[in-house]
């Protein structure tokens, strides 16, 4: 019994820092990768508590190799937006100016009642009242309401709220996101325009957001 004992906090401790390696999140907030390598050291850590015959080292390898593995994985997907959409995919619109985008639901597998249980969660009851909705890359659905119903905050009293959808981003990490470009129907010849005037190339640009108003915000990387 000693030795059981022994055994499961020692795994416990190489579980407990495995995933501060990772340094990942809530179970609900797991992107596909990182939930399977949860899945697999659960599994893992579990056989060498159950059979006391089997080496330690027999457990702790495959847990190590499969953190090493996730942050490697996490160091392709920082450099490349390709690989990076491959693995956990990419957020997609469902709702836009209070329009449910039918085919996008279908795509995504989404239900009306998945799409109302995510509104409950949110304390929404009446798809009337959501201006734009987008699924995560998590699953989680985040919504945007209509300016009616839209908590009341400081800039509303004079402005009266916002009815537009929010801004998206267009460049991350230097790489320009073309799907994006097309939803917000603004093209490359204006974001070429904006560079030039901006005095960037998208290569030096850390963050660039913009609504479908051409509003936008630009970030340089540091050093640019």
């Amino acid at each position: 019994m000693a030795i059981v004992l022994l055994r499961a906090v020692i795994l416990y401790i190489v579980i407990t820092f495995s995933l501060r390696l990772m340094g990942k999140r809530q179970l609900g907030e797991l992107q596909p990768s990182e939930l399977v390598v949860t899945i697999l050291i659960s599994n893992i850590a579990s056989v060498p508590v159950e059979e006391s015959s089997m080496p330690m080292i027999m457990g702790i390898v495959p847990i190590l190799t499969l953190v090493c593995l996730d942050v490697i994985m996490s160091g392709i997907m920082l450099k490349s937006a390709k690989f990076r959409k491959l693995m956990i995919g990419s957020p997609r619109i469902i709702i836009s100016g209070g329009e449910i985008l039918q085919n996008e639901m279908k795509r995504l597998r989404y239900t009306v009642d998945d799409l109302f249980e995510a509104m409950r969660e949110q304390q929404i009851f009446d798809i009337t009242q959501v201006h734009y909705a987008i699924v995560e890359t998590t699953g989680k659905i985040s919504f945007l309401l209509k300016k009616d119903y839209q908590p009341a905050e400081k800039q509303d009293v004079n402005e009266g709220g916002s009815t537009k959808n929010p801004p998206s981003v267009i460049i991350r990490d230097g790489i320009v996101d073309p799907e994006q470009l097309r939803l917000l129907e603004l093209g490359e010849k204006w974001l070429r325009k904006i560079l030039r005037e901006n005095n960037v190339s998208e290569k030096n640009v850390f963050l660039m957001t913009s609504d479908s108003g051409g509003s936008y915000t630009i970030i340089k990387k540091q050093g640019a």
